[in-house]
């Protein structure tokens, strides 16, 4: 049996197709079919428009899902298959840019970048230095031969899709958070604002809280409806209301509320209304005991003490359950006297904490 040739030799011209102990001939590559914008300029000029003219339409979409964000109201529903009409909008924008600049890419690769056959020999896996070198020199002359330096109506085009490119990031940082600012930290309670129960959406009376008793409540605006039967606040609007106002309301004998200076008048007959949001990262909270008149939060067990003015006796939580002032309407239904005084939700570093 005859050797196989090592790798780096001259072919051998003695080999005979018949023999089945001579390995297979190398059958080379077939002739060089060059493309309409290798020999048409015509051609090549209209490639490099289309290339171009899709980056343009890349960067117009990226700038559109800039105005859909903020044009587009975020509860509008389309009439296509009930999607929400804001997250569609700018799916179909964002989307759309990533894919033309994406369809750019290729048209320019096959139509006029250079079209010609690489052969690659195997090589270990360290390449040499002299490897690196040939590498290097080979990666600009792929650079040269892409036209990316001649091509500047492609290179333009394409630098201004990716710089537009980077607005939508910039907008959507806005999703973060809310800007700085006092308002970010008030709810919708004001004076003269009726309770209502969270469940049923009708206002409480005084009456109908028994001593021991814990009620989860909601603001009434929640419950409120327009003309048309509808919610006066819903959607994306009433989630975040109900996570910023949601309070609770329980009775007690009036002997063993420690009110806090300046409080005196905020119960009703032994009824106190704090918020449901704990003060450490913000979970809903309602673990009571009546007997001790402790509130549990059940994430990580911060104990508010309801009777002290609802300050912390026990977990991370670093500050009190904010208090609502609680007054009778003429109808005899319970009401806010006013928002919360104290920032509702969990803590930041720039709100004040209790030692």
């Amino acid at each position: 049996m005859s050797e196989i040739e090592p790798r780096g030799e001259e072919p051998r011209n003695d080999i005979d197709p018949a023999d089945p102990s001579d390995p297979m001939p190398n059958p080379g590559l077939p002739e060089h079919q060059w493309r309409p914008t290798d020999v048409d300029p015509a051609q090549e000029r209209r490639a490099e428009r289309q290339v171009a003219g899709m980056f343009g339409l890349a960067a117009l979409l990226a700038l559109a899902f800039c105005v859909c964000y903020f044009a587009v109201p975020l509860d509008t529903t389309t009439t296509f298959l009930g999607f929400t009409a804001q997250n569609f909008a700018l799916g179909l924008t964002l989307g759309g840019s990533l894919l033309l600049i994406g369809l750019g890419a290729i048209q320019w690769a096959k139509k006029l970048m250079a079209d010609h056959e690489v052969i690659e020999m195997r090589h270990p896996a360290r390449s040499s230095d002299e490897d690196r070198e040939t590498t290097l020199g080979m990666f600009n002359e792929g650079v040269n031969e892409s036209g990316f330096g001649r091509r500047p109506l492609i290179r333009n085009s394409l630098f201004g899709a990716l710089g537009i490119l980077g607005l939508p990031a910039i907008v959507l940082l806005r999703d973060l958070g809310p800007l700085p600012g006092d308002k970010q930290f008030n709810t919708v309670w004001t004076k003269g604002m009726r309770i209502a129960n969270d469940v049923s959406g009708k206002p409480i009376r005084p009456s109908e809280i028994e001593e021991g008793q814990l009620t989860n409540a909601e603001p009434e605006i929640l419950f409120e409806v327009d003309e048309d039967g509808e919610p006066v606040i819903h959607g994306t609007e009433a989630l975040q209301v109900k996570a910023k106002a949601a309070v609770i309301l329980m009775r007690m004998p009036p002997q063993d509320i420690t009110a806090p200076e300046g409080r005196e008048n905020w119960s009703i007959d032994g009824i106190l209304c704090y918020s449901k949001i704990c003060t450490h990262v913000g979970c809903p909270i309602s673990l009571y005991e009546q007997q001790t008149h402790h509130v549990l939060c059940p994430c990580h067990q911060s104990t508010f003490d309801l009777a002290d003015g609802g300050k912390v006796i026990f977990g991370p939580a670093h500050r009190a359950l904010p208090q609502l002032q609680l007054g009778v309407d003429d109808e005899g239904y319970l009401i806010a006297m006013g928002d919360f005084e104290d920032v509702v939700g969990p803590s930041f570093p720039e709100i004040h904490q209790e030692p």
